[in-house]
Parts: C-alpha cells; sequence; structure tokens
C-alpha cells in the first residue's frame, strides 16, 4: 500500500512538472516562427515569379511636404520545395528571422511565361512578430522593400510622368508633378537591408540586366550589368503631423 501511494505522489509531481514546462513554453514563439517563415515564401514567391506594382507620386507647388504617394504590389503562385535554411528567434523582442531558398528549373511566371531558372538558387530573408508593439520596424522594412520595388520598375519598364504649370504676373500661381507606375517585375534580389540609427528602414535591391534577360527570353533595358535602387521605409508618420501644420 505504501509502495502504491508513493506511486502516485510521484506521478501527481511529474504530471505538474510537465504542466508547468507547458505552460511555460507556451506557443508565441511558434507563432512568430511560423509567421516568418510564410513572409519569406512570398519574398521568394515576388523575386522568383514576380509581383505586380501599382504606384502613384505627387509634388504640389514644390513643397516637399505636399508630396504624396502610393504602392500596392499582388503575387501569386503555386510554390513547392521551398527550404529554410535558418530560424532564429529572439525571446526577449518576440521576433522571427527566417532565411529561406529555393531551386527551380521551369516555372510559368504571374504573366504566365514560361521560365527557363536553369536551377538557380533563390535566397530571401524575412521577420516576423507576435507582438503588436515590436511590429514597428519590421513594418518598415516591408515598406522599404515595396519602394525599391517601385524604383527598379521605374528604372527598368519605365513609368508616366504629368506635369502642369501654371504662372500669372511673373508669379507661380500652382505647379503639379505627378508619376505612374504599373508594371510587372521579375528575378530582383535583395543585395542589403537593415535599419538606420533613426529607426528607418532600407532595403537595397538588384535586378542582373544579363542574367535576368537570358532567364526571361528577353531584353532587359538597363545600363550595365547591375540595376540597383535603395528603397527606404518610416516608423513614424511625422509626415502627416507636419502637414496638419
Amino acid at each position: 500500500m505504501k509502495i502504491k501511494l508513493w506511486h502516485k505522489i510521484l506521478l501527481t509531481f511529474v504530471v505538474s512538472g510537465l504542466l508547468v514546462q507547458a505552460g511555460l513554453a507556451g506557443n508565441k514563439r511558434i507563432m512568430t516562427t511560423r509567421a516568418a517563415k510564410v513572409m519569406a515564401e512570398r519574398s521568394l514567391v515576388e523575386s522568383v515569379y514576380g509581383l505586380k506594382v501599382r504606384a502613384t507620386e505627387a509634388v504640389e507647388d514644390l513643397i516637399a511636404s505636399s508630396f504624396v504617394g502610393q504602392t500596392e504590389t499582388k503575387t501569386k503562385a503555386t510554390i513547392s520545395g521551398i527550404k529554410f535554411e535558418e530560424v532564429v528567434y529572439d525571446e526577449t523582442k518576440d521576433i522571427a528571422k527566417v532565411t529561406a531558398s529555393i531551386q527551380l528549373d521551369n516555372i510559368v511566371n504571374i504573366d504566365g511565361s514560361t521560365t527557363d531558372l536553369k536551377n538557380k538558387v533563390f535566397r530571401r530573408v524575412a521577420f516576423a512578430t507576435s507582438t503588436p508593439s515590436q511590429a514597428s520596424p519590421l513594418r518598415a522594412m516591408r515598406a522599404a522593400e515595396l519602394d525599391a520595388y517601385k524604383q527598379l520598375v521605374k528604372q527598368v519598364v519605365g513609368f508616366t510622368l504629368e506635369s502642369q504649370t501654371s504662372v500669372k504676373n511673373y508669379m507661380l500661381v500652382s505647379d503639379s508633378v505627378k508619376t505612374k507606375v504599373l508594371a510587372t517585375i521579375y528575378l530582383a534580389e535583395v543585395t542589403e537591408f537593415g535599419w538606420h540609427e533613426n529607426g528607418d528602414a532600407y532595403v537595397k535591391m538588384v535586378l542582373r540586366v544579363n542574367e535576368a534577360g537570358e532567364l526571361m527570353g528577353d531584353k532587359v533595358v538597363g545600363e550595365g550589368d547591375v540595376i540597383e535602387v535603395e528603397g527606404a521605409g518610416a516608423q513614424v508618420d511625422d509626415f502627416s503631423a507636419a502637414k496638419a501644420n
């Protein structure tokens, strides 16, 4: 009887210990790392299959605070074979960083064209968090990424510019400049990313002209072997506050 009693006591301690460990572990790490993996998967789809970029910019009366711009992107693809090479989780900040890669032969890109990727390896890094208060730098990074895509499209594909100026009695009455972009971009690579001391994010992106032209079977317009741009993204909207004043 005593042995059975001690068995029951020991079993109670073991079960209690397991419950405590499970409570400490939680699911935040799992949710954050899985979210970062999804972001890395999207980044690879954008790089390999391409994405559609729609962007507008406008400057009114040469006043910096009047500058407005909006960028939207869209992509879709069925993909398999992604490998997650590195998963790093910062428990203090609840931020996960995932490095993913994929190696593909022939694909049908976002425009429906067949592209022979010649088994080239594509690699991208992405971040995510489950804590809203930690999301600002990650959002700034994504904004910088889209800005880089927009700039790359403007250089490779081109853009439409509309301008109208009015002068009366030798005085500038109004001045308006608008640019529009609507195009698809493929095979862009991120070479560098990070945050400046003020918190603004930056993303350096390149398109290797000869390689992209060879893979797509079409000539890519650009001077030199590489077209490089740098996108910017902010964490704080002090523009709206300045405009209100």
